[in-house]
């Protein structure tokens, strides 16, 4: 053993920062960082971030004081500031309100990539994240194929981890932490005695175990995490993704041995019957599936509501902004 959990964690999984705030990703050093709308949101209140906002608005205004253009520079200057502060790469999130519509998703995913390549930033550094609708995966397996890399984010169920390995995204985003919330919710459970029984870490270690058994390139990224006992039950996970206060409690816990729990090569010696059988999903299956799965069905449109909610609110200050610029 040596050195805190979070040290101990990097040997064998990639930590990824889930914050907007610069100083945090100073601190813990993550290699990747991702953001969402709910994210800028917060950090677009703090005066430290003032002069990005200002930068956009400036843009904005430039541009005929187009809010659509605005908030797509706004989101691309964030993750600017990001790429000067970490190694890897930046998750930056397509509006969510365009979660439904493939089309659109992909021409505002091209924007983005080409607003970041005019300020000498490559689409090597940069992940899309799209919600994980049948639409959104079809849009992903589009821009894949330009070599514009996709996070698929509001993930809750097998059926969409499937589809999304079927459609060659790179990454997948599932959501530990919010399935955990729902299972709270409908059985008042809110310790396991055994932490693997949090059915959040059940549902990722049967998508990475499905995608190692099954050689799929893309690789798996933890999200929304409720406690530090999730996140050591998926040490060995391709990728995590955490927030400031988990890593604080990571970095801040020492003399403790962590275990690789996910291995490709414990999930090569798995028996290929009842969860590790390779499946298909086409579309009427995927929507079958999702709908039949009560929680990952109301998690994703609850996900999707609450992104669009804090979009329009984001929205609304920049419209602020342009009317007094």
């Amino acid at each position: 053993m040596s050195g805190n959990t979070l040290e101990q964690l990097r040997q064998f999984t990639t930590v990824v920062a889930d914050t907007g705030d610069f100083e945090s990703m100073r601190q813990y050093k993550p290699t990747d960082a991702t953001t969402n709308p709910s994210l800028i949101l917060a950090a677009a209140k703090l005066p430290q971030y003032e002069s990005i906002i200002n930068k956009a608005v400036d843009y904005g205004k430039a541009n005929g004081s187009d809010v659509s253009v605005t908030m797509d520079y706004l989101c691309v200057l964030f993750g600017m500031e990001i790429l000067k502060i970490i190694p890897g790469r930046v998750s930056t999130e397509v509006d969510a309100r365009l979660s439904y519509d493939k089309e659109a998703s992909v021409a505002k995913a091209r924007q983005l990539i080409k607003l970041y390549e005019a300020n000498g930033i490559g689409k090597d550094r940069v992940l899309i994240k799209l919600a994980t609708t049948w639409e959104g995966i079809e849009a992903a397996k589009e821009l894949e194929a330009e070599g514009i890399h996709c996070n698929m984010t509001l993930l809750f169920s097998f059926a969409q981890a499937v589809a999304c390995a079927d459609a060659n995204v790179t990454l997948i985003s599932p959501f530990v932490g919010r399935i955990y919330d729902w299972y709270v919710a409908k059985t008042g459970i809110k310790t396991y005695a055994d932490p693997f029984e949090d059915p959040g870490v059940q549902s990722v270690t049967r998508i990475y175990n499905y995608y190692k058994k099954h050689d799929y390139k893309t690789v798996v990224m933890g999200a929304s995490f409720r406690n530090v006992s999730e996140i050591k039950c998926l040490s060995g996970c391709d990728l995590l993704t955490i927030s400031p206060s988990l890593l604080a409690e990571l970095s801040n816990e020492t003399q403790v041995p962590l275990v690789r729990n996910l291995s490709p090569e414990k999930a090569k010696q798995l028996p290929e019957t009842g969860d590790y059988v390779k499946v298909h999903f086409d579309e009427a299956t995927f929507r079958s599936a999702l709908s039949a799965d009560q929680m990952a069905d109301e998690k994703l449109k609850e996900g999707i509501e609450k992104f669009s909610a804090d979009v329009i609110k984001l929205e609304n200050d920049i419209k602020e902004r342009l009317a007094k610029a």
